[in-house]
């Protein structure tokens, strides 16, 4: 279900949090900007970039569909347990949906605590967490007019086993 324009809100301040899910551009600058904290010697940031291949084939574009509610409670989640779990000053999460051209970015997270292993060990948690458990769908448009939907991670394809990622 891809949502309308309206149906997003738009960060009103830099004491809002984004919002989770985005059908427009992501505003990379924006977010991190509002990464800074006094007490961060470490902010880390992660760009999930639209590739023009996939496992051999030409890939035109993404469509990312979610179920916007859910995602977005998920990915709170996430961030608090992360936020907690290595005493972040900051977490921030943001997913496209709709359409993603080639050298687009479909997702962003961002990471600040006092020291670098802390910001880029709960970063690589929570973008593992986001697309292996929030409920956000990935449509790969090839090429040569043929499409594959599935689930946003697609570990799957290449272990061959739905239950184990590339990562592990």
């Amino acid at each position: 279900m891809t949502p309308s324009s309206s149906s997003l809100p738009a960060a009103a301040d830099r004491s809002a949090a984004p919002p989770a899910l985005s059908d427009q551009p992501l505003d990379i600058p924006g977010l991190l900007s509002l990464a800074h904290h006094p007490g961060a010697g470490a902010v880390v940031l992660f760009s999930g970039e639209v590739r023009d291949s996939n496992r051999g084939q030409a890939v035109a574009f993404l469509e990312y569909e979610a179920h916007i509610p859910m995602a977005a409670s998920m990915i709170a989640e996430i961030l608090a347990t992360a936020k907690e779990r290595w005493s972040l000053h900051t977490a921030i999460a943001q997913h496209r949906v709709g359409r993603v051209d080639i050298g687009d970015t479909a997702v962003v997270v961002i990471t600040a605590s006092a020291h670098r292993s802390e910001a880029y060990t709960a970063n690589k948690y929570i973008i593992d967490r986001i697309k292996h458990e929030a409920p956000i769908w990935k449509c790969e448009h090839y090429a040569d007019g043929t499409k594959e939907w599935g689930n946003n991670c697609n570990c799957h394809a290449v272990t061959g086993d739905i239950h184990k990622h590339i990562y592990e």
